[in-house]
This record gives structure tokens, C-alpha cells and sequence, in this order.
């Protein structure tokens, strides 16, 4: 390999990461306290060349290295200042990779040669090599034949985000073949896709795909970060879930990834991926020198400001990114480009969001980071979902603080659902405000109900299955004693802890679990359902399997329930066919009569009825003519009147049909307690002063046209 120092040429600053072209490879690396950058290229067999990279411009190393193209595997070595009590950690001996990297091969190896420090004096710097301990990056051809392909563009109005996670949902499919199963290549399965698109859902949203490595303590509990929030390379699909790489093709995991994506918009779904840009791989300061550490501590992270040698971490993982760093808001903003521009991706939502806002200290909606993305021509035109917290700050919950053009997982519509169904009182006003669009969070700053991403349960929890089956956490699995993982679950086991045959608790689980997700499906915003929730998928009783890459985590296609998955297809159906339930605007002043509240004898709620914390039941009026959306011509579309009947209590109560339209004829379409309802085989025609019995812990919903008429 000709790599001495004048085979190369000076290169340019920019783009950073390594470009090929027709010349060789252009190798750009940015890093303001490094003295000297040295350019690493591997041989198949491991053979190392070093390549000096002299020229400095702009904050940045640069080199184009000739004869060197797509596959070559490289790394960086850093020589600088070695101070960790001031924060500076380079270190020549380590071997970094390059923080642009399109792809990796290998993994990392943990012991003393991947610590930045000596393991007997963290104040020295180590001398072990650590080049056969960690990845390498590997220089990518970003050519890919995108012909025919298009992003759907759904609206958030229109929008059913399904989180699943990219392996697990596949590992058990018997539809897949055994090679592709748990795979990129696997997700876009035409077995797959199929499932998708006759349930309905609009979206997959990924569990993090950037590459990632697991923590030293699961590898030494024979465990790994099975979810992938330990990134390492924000450009870099993660090459575990590539059939390509398993299959001995180093690299392969890009045009996997892209192939999928092409596949599930050829089907008309939208690919959101949950990104993690407030901590990296590296933890604590006694954690392991990778990539960012060794380039360019200070830049990368947030030092505590009373002690350099150790971070500020809002995240509970050892440290977070510097988001106020203009080579971290750089890297931040050119990843999720590149996702978007190379990779065709539809939208990202962001891991502990608020980490990111916080400009100095304090969440900030004017920071940096939010402000570039607001003025960002290709990053502000597609999905930007925030989880709008992160930890161990006063002001860590920040639900409703984000920027106009952000929606956000609505935490408050997850607890109060879940409280609702499990039976707490005193609930109803809030129950009324949350599937109403959580107007208390959003309308104050002129935001629209689509910026609640509404959501029972995620992968960070129990599921659905296990919401109603259990009452307190099952994480023995992860070894930590059942210490980790959330107390504060909210669940109720419906009579019996875990499994159980007796048939009256295995009858009110099922109607919880529809009623559940009738009102996720029914609520004003964007419904988000975890993947599996609808055949009923079970975690065990574990509410925090991050380092289960097995069973525990996997979805289990041989157990389906298909009466809950028949159920979830009808109401997801009802939404999409129904846009009064996806109304894009809160109601004030004389508009809030569009939609009414009755009780269940069929007059209208008072303020005593509301304040009533015995109340557990309402029926709501949604007014068809209200015109909440209109076709492609401009004209107004207008919908059905519903009535949707919530009875939270336990019993059997009977309603009064009310006189909300005179004249209207209703008919039940959906009913979670009983599933046989349904939009071609409703119940009987009722008109106003009607009664019928809505057993306990059910929704009904019943749809009248005299509205069109």
C-alpha cells in the first residue's frame, strides 16, 4: 500500500469523514486541541500503515491518500495534550474512530487497552495499543439507485407511528427466512411489510440504528445493550442488524439499510428513527477511549464546570454531548442530513430531547441546537419528534416547551390513560383534556393537537400485554436484583400477578387492553402503539429488557392474539376513515360546541358532574360538519357525527342516547367490549333518549350520517 507521506496531498478541510473520488480519498477530521492527527489504514490483515495528515485548516486535519477507495478500513490516532484533570484525554496509543464514519466493522473489546488512562494511575496516560480492541471505520461509495423512490409526506394529522425495534421484531417471523431474520433486509420482507399495511400504521418508528457497542458490565454479565442507546457513529447504520455483514460483506449494512427504506416507501410507510445525540459509547471518565474522547474532549462533551476531569450528565449515562459546541452541533446537524438527504429517511425522534436544549445549564427553546434545526432547509421540513425530558435537573420534564415545528411524546396522556383503566378516581377532566389534544400543554403557544404524540406504551416500559398482567416489575433477567427499571408503572394485574388460565381475569385484561388503545386511537393528536402490542406481545413482566437480546424482547409470532390484532386494524381503520378524529386545531369560543360532554343519562355535564371524583363516565359529542379537514381540491370533508361512550367503572352501566343532533339516527361501529361490533356488522339503530347497557371498563363508539344529510 503506497501511504508514506509523499504519495498524499494536503486534501480538504470539507466535508469532513473520508469522501472518495476519482483521485483517492479525502480524509477530514476536526479537533481544536490535537497537535498532531496521524491517518491509520488497515490491511485485510491487520496490518497497520500510518499516514501523517500536516495540514490544518479551519479546525480541521485533512489528507487525500491516492490508489485508496470504498471498503479500505481506517482509524485516527490523536497526539496532544494529556491533562484529565482539565479535561484534555489524547492519547496516540489509542485508536479512534472517525466521528463521520458511514459504516464499521468489528467491535469493541473492553480491558485496560481501550481505557484512555492507565488502569493503576487514571492520572497517566495508558500505553496499550488498543487497535486490536476496537472498530474500525471504513471508507463507503454513497452511490445509490434511489429510481422510483419517493417520501410519503404523511401529514401528523394523517400520521400512526409504530415503534419497533429492528431486530427483535423479526428474529422470531416465521414468514422470514432464517438468514434475513432480525436484519434490515429482514424489516423489508414482503411478510413484513404485509403485517404493516393491513394494520394501518403510517410510520415505523426504529429503535436507534446508528451504530452502537455495548456497556463493559452487560459484557461481563454475558449481556448487551440489546436497544442500542450507546451510540458510537451517528452516520454509521449499525452493522448487527445487516444480513450483508453476516454474510462477510464489511460495508454491505448501507445499501441494506437504503434498500429497506426504498421498500417501505414503496409501500407507502414513513421511516422515523430514534436517534441518541445526548450521550455517546465512552460513559464516565473511567470509561472506554473510542472515537470523540481522544479527538477532542472538551469539544464533544460537557465538562462540569468545577471539575474538568469529570461531565455533566442530564442523560444517567456517564456524560452528554456539548450541544452548545459548534463541532457537536456541526456533527448533529450533518448526521441527520445525511439521514435525510443519502439515506431517505422521514423524520427522527430524539432520545432525551431536552439534553439537547439545555444552552447553559437551564432548557433553553431558543438554544442553539434548536434554533440551527428551525432554520435548516432539509432538517426542518420533516419529522421532529422530542421526548421532552431527560434527568437530574430542576426543569427536566419540559412537556410543552418545545418549538412550534417539534410534536412531542405526551407523557401526561400515558399516565392518565393508564391511571383511567386502571381504575383511579377523580381522573375525568383530565381523561376529557388529554384525548382532546392536551390543549393545557400545546394551545398556549398557538400549537396544534398534532403536537401530542399520544402513547400508552413504548419499548421503555412494560407492553400492552403486560400493562394489564402484572403489577410490579420482573427485570431479573438483567442481573441487578430487579432494582433497575421503573416502580412507577401504573399497572394493575387484573386479579393475578403474571400467566394465569382463570377466564374472568383473562376476559378483563382483553377489554382493558382494547379499551386502552380505542382511546390511543380515538384521541385528538398522533397515535404511537408499540410494535407487538396488537398480537399481544409479552415481555415477561420485564418494564426495562435493554440488555435482553433474546425471547424476552422478541416478538413471539407463534402466540398471536388475533382478536386484539382483528380489533387494532378496525379502530386504527375508524380513525383513517373518520377526520373528525383527526382534528388539526383546538376548538375556542363558540367552535368548543362542536364538540359536548353528556352524561351517561343523557344530559349535558356540568361543572358538579366534572368535579364529581366519583365520575368515571362520559359521552362525547364530535360534530361532524365541523369540517376538520379538507381533499386535495380545497373542499371541505365532512365526517359522521360520533358519539364515543367511556365507561371507566367496573360495572355495567346503562346510557341514554343524547339529543346532540335532533333527529340522528346512531349506530355502535366499535365496541371493546364486545369485539363482534363492528363498522359492517354495528349494532341497532337508536335515536335520542335510547338506552344501552356499556359494560365496565369499555369505550364504545357510535357514528350517526344524518350530519351529511
Amino acid at each position: 500500500m503506497p501511504t508514506p507521506a509523499e504519495f498524499t496531498r494536503p486534501g480538504r478541510a470539507f466535508p469532513l469523514g473520508a469522501t472518495p473520488g476519482p483521485d483517492g480519498t479525502n480524509f477530514a477530521v476536526a479537533s481544536e486541541i490535537a497537535e498532531e492527527m496521524i491517518l491509520c489504514l488497515f490491511d485485510d490483515d491487520g496490518t497497520e500503515h500510518q499516514v501523517p495528515m500536516p495540514d490544518y485548516d479551519s479546525g480541521v486535519f485533512h489528507v487525500l491518500v491516492p490508489d485508496v477507495g470504498p471498503g479500505q478500513a481506517y482509524g485516527f490516532r490523536a497526539t496532544g495534550p494529556w491533562d484529565p484533570a482539565q479535561g484534555l484525554r489524547c492519547n496516540p496509543a489509542k485508536l479512534l474512530l472517525d466521528p463521520y464514519t458511514r459504516a464499521t466493522r468489528g467491535s469493541v473489546t473492553f480491558g485496560p487497552a481501550v481505557l484512555g488512562q492507565d488502569a493503576d494511575d487514571p492520572s497517566a496516560p495508558s500505553t496499550l495499543d488498543s487497535a486490536g480492541s476496537v472498530p474500525r471505520s471504513l471508507v463507503v461509495d454513497s452511490f445509490f439507485d434511489w429510481s422510483g423512490d419517493a417520501h410519503p409526506h404523511r401529514r401528523y394529522a394523517d400520521t400512526v407511528f409504530y415503534e419497533l425495534h429492528p431486530k427483535g421484531f423479526t428474529m422470531l417471523h416465521p414468514g422470514v427466512p432464517e438468514g434475513l431474520r432480525g436484519t434490515y433486509a429482514g424489516l423489508a420482507h414482503d411478510a413484513v411489510i404485509e403485517h404493516l399495511v393491513a394494520l394501518g400504521v403510517t410510520a415505523v418508528e426504529l429503535l436507534p440504528v446508528h451504530q452502537s457497542v455495548p456497556e463493559a458490565f452487560l459484557v461481563e454479565r454475558g449481556l448487551t445493550n440489546y436497544w442500542g442507546y450507546n451510540t458510537i457513529g451517528y452516520f454509521a447504520p449499525h452493522d448487527g442488524y445487516s444480513a450483508a455483514v453476516r454474510s462477510g460483506r464489511p460495508g454491505g449494512q448501507v445499501d441494506e439499510f437504503k434498500a429497506m427504506v426504498a421498500k417501505l416507501h414503496a409501500a407507502g410507510l414513513e421511516v422515523v428513527l430514534d436517534v441518541v445525540f445526548n450521550h455517546t459509547a465512552e460513559a464516565g471518565p473511567d470509561g472506554p477511549t473510542i472515537c470523540f474522547r481522544g479527538i477532542d474532549n472538551p469539544a464533544y462533551y460537557r465538562l462540569a464546570d468545577d471539575d474538568p476531569s469529570s461531565y455533566y450528565d442530564t442523560t444517567g449515562c456517564g456524560n452528554s454531548l456539548h450541544a452548545g459546541s459548534p463541532v457537536v452541533l456541526k456533527l448533529i446537524l450533518d448526521s441527520l442530513r445525511y439521514w435525510v438527504e443519502d439515506m431517505h429517511v422521514d423524520g427522527f425522534r430524539f432520545d432525551l430531547a431536552s439534553t439537547l436544549a439545555r444552552q447553559h445549564g437551564s432548557f433553553d427553546r431558543t438554544s442553539a441546537f434548536l434554533d440551527l434545526v428551525a432554520q435548516d432547509p432539509v432538517i426542518g421540513t420533516v419529522k421532529l419528534i422530542a421526548e421532552p425530558w431527560d434527568v437530574g435537573q430542576a426543569d427536566s420534564y419540559d412537556l410543552g416547551r418545545f418549538p412550534a415545528m417539534w410534536a412531542e411524546w405526551n407523557g401526561r396522556f400515558r399516565d392518565t390513560v393508564r391511571d383511567f383503566w386502571r381504575g383511579t378516581g377523580g381522573l375525568l377532566p383530565d381523561v376529557a383534556t388529554r384525548i382532546t389534544g392536551s390543549a393545557d400543554l400545546f394551545s398556549g403557544t398557538r400549537r396544534r393537537p398534532t403536537a401530542s404524540v399520544n402513547l400508552i406504551t413504548v419499548h421503555d416500559g412494560f407492553t400492552l400485554h403486560d400493562l394489564v398482567s402484572y403489577d410490579t416489575k420482573h427485570n431479573e433477567a438483567n442481573g441487578e436484583q430487579n432494582r433497575d427499571g421503573a416502580d412507577d408503572n401504573r399497572s394493575w394485574n387484573s386479579g393475578v400477578e403474571g400467566p394465569t388460565d382463570d377466564p374472568g381475569v383473562v376476559e378483563v385484561r382483553a377489554r382493558r387492553s382494547r379499551s386502552m388503545l380505542a382511546m390511543l386511537l380515538t384521541s385528538f393528536g398522533v397515535p404511537l402503539l408499540l410494535g407487538g402490542d396488537e398480537l399481544g406481545r409479552t415481555q415477561r413482566g420485564s418494564n426495562n429488557p435493554y440488555c435482553q437480546d433474546n425471547e424476552i424482547s422478541w416478538v413471539d409470532w407463534s402466540t398471536v392474539d388475533t382478536s386484539l390484532l382483528d380489533f387494532t386494524k378496525r379502530a386504527i381503520a375508524l380513525r383513517r376513515d373518520h377526520p373528525v378524529l383527526r382534528r388539526r386545531r383546538f376548538l375556542t369560543g363558540a367552535e368548543a360546541h362542536e364538540i359536548r360532554w353528556f352524561t351517561p343519562s343523557g344530559s349535558e355535564m356540568t361543572d358538579a358532574d366534572w368535579a364529581d371524583p366519583g365520575a368515571r363516565c362520559v359521552t362525547v359529542y364530535l360534530d361532524g360538519v365541523d369540517a376538520p379537514d379538507r381533499d386535495a381540491d380545497g373542499n371541505d370533508l365532512l365526517d359522521d357525527d360520533l358519539l364515543l361512550v367511556v365507561n371507566g367503572w367496573w360495572e355495567p352501566l346503562d346510557i341514554t342516547v343524547p339529543t346532540a343532533r335532533p333527529g340522528a339516527t346512531w349506530q355502535m361501529v366499535l365496541d371493546s367490549a364486545t369485539p363482534a361490533v363492528t363498522a359492517a356488522s354495528p349494532g341497532p339503530p337508536l335515536t335520542a333518549g335510547d338506552t344501552f347497557t356499556a359494560l365496565g371498563r369499555s369505550i364504545s363508539v357510535l357514528t350517526s350520517d344524518s350530519a351529511r344529510r
